[in-house]
């Protein structure tokens, strides 16, 4: 080897060591960022589960459906923040952070109304579709007591892009933690003490979200951190609402895809023989890979910024190799993970049911699992990729063929026509999974990375730009 290839891999080695260090600053306190914002909801069903079987069946229905017709598309929506935001801070066009992030502020609320009425006339719906009529009234209870927190997060999730794209990340930490332990206090008061019922954890959770906004927009006007980045709201946001409207629909179909999938499956599997058996596993291992997924996150998070960064900053090379190091990263990860569950999949069962066949059952779909985990894994860091160089677009399509048209349909014949269940169910999801991950890991291996700094830099400049992705 000549000195020349010493030189060039010295050179990759220690930009792969920096670069590790670099995304890990970012995902390991997004990590924790993710699960503080996840055990919000967990603290908000423990405390209705002491209340009663009815409560406890209405909270569970109304979060799951909040989540599916609201919450899911607003964090989707704001991924389009990550690709202006990013990309504009590594272009050093600072001051167009603050006007993306108004724009998409303003185009996150006017979603809002049309979600509130579907949540508004829950109860509706919910008994057209053939749901107790109990359950029913009490879940649309609980989510009209949470359309306060549906405007807070319209707000709250353009917030923490915009600093999660500076690398800002110790301030969203803190403010969540505070967070969680302002709702617990608050949700266990409005529960048993000011007896506000199964609607206590409901009001509980939208003064968590608007202190959440209170504590980073306080933080934001008066951080020095945040001087170059902040703006005034302006007419240039107004104009800007087309712009992210354009990647932020495609983003929120690209995340919500296989959300739904899953819900779906959920409730398919109360049509199988044995249904309550069914469902309660598939909840279960639905809870797991959720659970996981908050780790993975915090890798797409890293990668999206990374990359964005760079090519705003017209570093093509740099943003490839920050694909490279937030996909080991996430791999290494997953593979850990995988063998921890694998080997405790005979006890795993315990965490959520005393019941031996219930818990058997979660046994036989543990090694299912373990090829969600690192399916998921890998499609946290090439989301964060694309949403990181502007392809929600692709990334929306990849979606669509991966699980509606191969994933969903093998579930279908799996479950109810082979006859295996759940674990059918499980099987299609992973088939869809590895279409996914297949697909978006050709698109990214066979990037032209000069090419996608050169629209990156278009994006942020207003030049003309080209409309297809790639």
């Amino acid at each position: 080897m000549d000195s020349g290839e010493e030189g060039v891999e010295k050179k990759w080695g220690t930009g792969f060591v920096e670069e590790v260090k670099k995304e890990s600053l970012i995902a390991a306190p997004m990590v924790a960022v993710s699960v503080l914002q996840y055990l919000l909801q967990v603290a908000s069903v423990v405390m209705v589960g002491h209340l009663g079987q009815l409560q406890l069946s209405s909270v569970a229905i109304a979060t799951s459906l909040t989540n599916v017709l609201g919450f899911s598309l607003l964090s989707g929506m704001a991924g389009g923040v990550e690709t202006l935001c990013g990309q504009a801070y590594g272009a050093q066009q600072y001051q167009k952070l603050g006007i993306y992030t108004y724009s998409a502020i303003i185009s996150l609320l006017m979603v809002c109304p049309p979600i509130c009425l579907l949540w508004i006339f829950m109860d509706k719906w919910l008994s057209l579709i053939g749901q107790d009529p109990a359950i029913s009234h009490q879940a649309c209870q609980y989510s009209i007591c949470l359309i306060p927190a549906l405007f807070g997060s319209a707000i709250l999730k353009p917030l923490t892009r915009f600093l999660q794209t500076q690398s800002v990340i110790f301030p969203m930490l803190l403010s969540s933690f505070l967070v969680l332990i302002f709702h617990t206090i608050t949700c266990w008061s409005f529960v048993y003490k000011l007896e506000f019922g199964f609607k206590g954890p409901a009001l509980a959770f939208s003064l968590s979200i608007w202190l959440n906004v209170a504590l980073l927009g306080v933080y934001v006007k008066y951080s020095s951190v945040c001087e170059k980045t902040r703006s005034p709201l302006s007419k240039d946001a107004f104009y800007g609402i087309g712009e992210f409207f354009r990647l932020a629909v495609p983003s929120a179909v690209m995340v919500c895809l296989k959300w739904w999938s899953m819900e779906l499956l959920i409730l398919l599997s109360g049509l199988l023989p044995n249904p309550k058996l069914e469902t309660s596993v598939l909840s279960i291992c639905l809870t797991i890979s959720t659970l996981h997924f908050t780790v993975p996150y915090g890798f797409g998070a890293a990668a999206s910024t990374r990359v964005s960064n760079e090519l705003g900053a017209g570093n093509p090379q740099s943003a490839r190799l920050a694909v490279v190091v937030a996909m080991c990263l996430a791999g290494a990860e997953a593979i850990i993970v995988s063998i921890a569950i694998f080997f405790s999949r005979h006890i795993l069962g315990y965490a959520y049911s005393n019941e031996k066949q219930v818990v058997s059952y979660v046994g036989s779909m543990a090694p299912l699992i373990c090829l969600s985990i690192i399916m998921d894994s890998l499609q946290a860091v090439l989301s964060g990729v694309a949403r990181g160089c502007g392809w929600q677009r692709i990334g929306a399509y990849v979606n669509i063929g991966a699980f509606y048209v191969v994933g969903l349909p093998i579930s279908v014949v799996l479950g109810f026509v082979v006859n295996l269940g759940g674990k059918g169910f499980w099987i299609g999801i992973i088939v869809g999974s590895l279409i996914q991950s297949t697909l978006l890991s050709l698109i990214t291996a066979s990037t032209n990375w000069k090419k996608q700094v050169s629209k990156a830099r278009e994006r942020i400049f207003h030049i003309s730009i080209d409309n297809e992705d790639k």
